[in-house]
């Protein structure tokens, strides 16, 4: 691998004080590609100890790499990062309006996503099609009315009519699918490979090793535990089906959930909301709500061969938050259902931060949310 070409410069903290290195895994000049240097324990002491290896922990892991800021992540192993599908549409809610900031932070994750998986050796995102079917007529007009919108037609390839049970359909483009828990296992590998990952389950801050700073990326167990403030966790249960002849081409979407192909004739399809019991215990109730999707989108004809239920962290209409909690201590947590879009962006704005080269993004930074709902609080109407 390449080797530091700079000091503890202003060149070096960014990630472009790094010559080529990687040559023949993957792109040769990624900027993720960073030199295996001696760290001379400085992990232990003073680096950034991440506290969970899910799609925040893990995205925020390789933006400091790039920067080259030294890290340790530890990580119980778990959590519903792995359990997801994985989706990504950029028009949503029965508005049909764009995902929040996707036009700024689609992009980023894609680069990321193709970037470790040159790096890695694996193909980690896969850009698909989606179809959004239509219930109605009166759905067919409302899309119809906003297929003019700057923010929405980019994303719209075409208007298909009736077919089916089905009043239509909108295909949309520059969506996709991120194999989740391979992102996460083979990023989770090449870490520990280069000593800064180990597993433990810890729990308070009373657990972890001296450290420069604590990164707390633990999802719903961290917001149950109000290490911010109020939540808006969901339980959600998916299934995992093999299929023979279904298309693979594209991800559908309608009848209140979704079904995505995942390779080898099988799909993932959910997804239910479940606000009262945050458990991760799947249940025949979610389960026959999920195969009703199932059968609407794509037929009888299957086997289940996965049932999974996880927690999504959320906190705000699915808009993430990061920033400082108390000394030594910040968050990167909220990512709800759209954390294979928003985690490399977000996360690479905290690393930039904690890098000491930029400031936080002020929509994201929880601080301000704290802020304002301290003030909601004092003022309630």
């Amino acid at each position: 691998m390449g080797v530091p070409v700079s000091g503890k410069g202003k060149e070096g903290i960014s990630g472009r004080g790094f010559a080529p290195c990687c040559a023949g895994v993957g792109n040769p000049l990624s900027d993720f590609c960073v030199a295996d240097v001696a760290r001379e324990g400085r992990m232990k002491s003073e680096g950034i100890l991440i506290i969970g290896q899910g799609l925040a922990g893990t995205c925020l892991a390789w933006s400091l790499r790039k920067r080259g800021v030294d890290f340790e992540i530890v990580d119980r192993e778990g959590g519903s990062s792995r359990l997801a599908a994985g989706l990504v549409n950029p028009l949503t809610g029965k508005r049909y309006i764009p995902s929040w900031r996707v036009a700024d932070l689609l992009p980023k994750a894609v680069e990321m996503y193709e970037e470790i998986g040159g790096l890695l050796g694996g193909k980690f995102w896969h850009p698909l099609p989606i179809l959004r079917l239509f219930e109605d007529e009166s759905t067919r007009r409302l899309v119809e009315s906003r297929l003019e919108d700057p923010a929405v037609k980019p994303w719209v390839k075409r208007l298909i009519g009736p077919m089916g049970n089905w009043a239509g359909a909108v295909e949309l483009v520059g969506g996709g699918r991120l194999d989740a828990r391979g992102f996460l296992d083979s990023s989770r590998d090449y870490f520990r490979s280069q000593g800064w990952y180990r597993p433990e389950r810890a729990a308070d801050s009373s657990a972890t090793p001296d450290c420069e700073m604590r990164v707390w990326c633990d999802g719903a167990s961290g917001l149950i535990r109000n290490r911010i403030g109020p939540h808006l966790c969901a339980k959600g249960e998916i299934l995992t089906i093999r299929t023979k002849g279904w298309p693979e081409d594209k991800i559908l979407i309608g009848g209140k959930g979704w079904l995505v192909p995942v390779g080898d004739g099988c799909f993932k399809a959910g997804a239910t909301y479940e606000w009262d019991c945050l458990d991760e215990m799947p249940t025949d109730d979610g389960k026959h709500s999920v195969e009703e999707v199932i059968r609407r989108l794509g037929g009888s004809d299957y086997e289940i061969i996965g049932h999974d239920a996880g927690i999504r962290p959320v906190i705000r209409r699915s808009q993430p938050l990061i920033g400082p909690v108390g000394p030594g201590e910040s968050v990167f947590n909220g990512l709800g259902s759209k954390g294979s879009m928003y985690a490399p962006g977000v996360g690479d704005n905290l690393a930039e931060w904690l890098a000491g080269s930029g400031e936080i993004d002020p929509e994201l930074d929880v601080r301000k949310f704290r802020a304002e709902e301290s003030m909601d609080h004092e003022n309630p109407e």
